[in-house]
């Protein structure tokens, strides 16, 4: 008899009892352990460290945003673009996931700072870059990502390859080689509505527009907005491979009516939302009449761009950057409404 036996047979029969009591109930405790660890959602990974100054914005009682810098894409670590977050009383709905996994784990840490309250939703306005490398964030908390129809198009692209291959040089340390495209859980093609807590979303779908596929989404009793990309705010809008036509059309199908705040895309929550929607659609208008112009009288691109007056927005953010490349590929997409006549 080793000693660990003899030990236990020379024991009192009601302590031995016992202590196999106690053993089945810290075998319990460790089991009970083991699937808390296997089931909570936890962060897969470190991320580096951002320097940037992300503010977060109360605009009313539920709705919280972050802004980011006018400029272009590698500016500011890539925090050139907006995010929000609604605190529902029962849940946590993110509209945007910024442009580096850093950035999107920055606006975690900010969000628990007010509430701890479960993130229950990820809501993708669209799929361009500056919108999407920090969803890795979320999807390893077990977040449920919604996401226009069309987000698969931009994710099987070659485009989207190389996009992510060139921000991993340009945007590293902060778009890496842990950087991944994450594709939703949920695709939404038409508009829908959902409720939680006391708040009550409406997720509107608008097709083609600025990018493959773009949603907006209301929050209510707040009457606020967050429109995405289909609305820039005191900068230049990036146009890229947007159907500026059917942007311009969602554009005056807007609803602006009763709303107490607009949050952009880009740049700074508006109290005035028809004021805001004024400059990207004044801009859109008058690429397309320039360029349509050019277009149906076969004048040369560089002939018609040097001819324009730019003077009402050349004084904007990202003019220099952006307004030749839009004014060009709203050029050759006229082209091309021309040829489909």
């Amino acid at each position: 008899m080793n000693l660990r036996n003899r030990a236990r047979w020379t024991l009192p029969k009601q302590h031995d009892h016992d202590s196999e009591k106690t053993m089945l109930r810290c075998h319990r405790f460790i089991t009970l352990c083991l699937f808390i660890v296997a089931v909570q959602p936890v962060a897969a990974e470190e991320y580096a460290a951002t320097s940037v100054d992300m503010a977060v914005r109360q605009v009313s009682e539920h709705v919280y945003y972050v802004e980011g810098e006018a400029g272009i894409a590698t500016d500011n670590e890539g925090f050139i673009s907006n995010a929000g977050f609604v605190i529902t009383g029962d849940g946590v709905v993110i509209f945007d996931a910024l442009g580096t996994p850093s950035l999107a784990n920055t606006l975690l840490n900010k969000i628990r700072e007010l509430t701890d309250q479960p993130i229950r939703k990820v809501i993708l306005s669209h799929y361009h870059a500056d919108h999407i490398y920090g969803l890795q964030v979320f999807e390893d908390l077990g977040v449920e990502i919604s996401a226009p129809e069309g987000a698969q198009k931009y994710l099987q692209s070659e485009a989207a390859k190389e996009r992510l291959e060139e921000r991993q040089f340009s945007l590293e340390p902060w778009v890496n080689e842990n950087t991944r495209l994450v594709l939703p859980d949920v695709t939404v093609s038409k508009s829908s509505t959902f409720k939680m807590g006391d708040v009550t979303f409406t997720i509107n779908y608008m097709g083609k527009a600025h990018s493959d596929g773009d949603l907006s989404m209301l929050v209510e009793p707040d009457r606020v907005l967050f429109s995405g990309d289909i609305i820039f705010e005191g900068r230049v809008p990036f146009v890229g491979n947007a159907d500026t036509k059917n942007w311009l059309e969602t554009l005056t199908r807007l609803e602006t009516g009763g709303l107490t705040a607009l949050i952009p895309g880009h740049g700074a929550a508006s109290t005035e939302p028809a004021e805001t929607i004024a400059l990207t659609r004044a801009y859109l208008a008058y690429l397309r009449e320039v360029m349509g112009a050019a277009v149906d009288d076969f004048t040369p691109f560089d002939e018609a761009y040097a001819e324009a007056d730019w003077s009402r927005f050349e004084n904007l953010p990202a003019f220099e950057a952006g307004n030749r490349i839009n004014a060009y590929q709203v050029y050759l997409s006229m082209e091309a409404e021309l040829l489909a006549q």
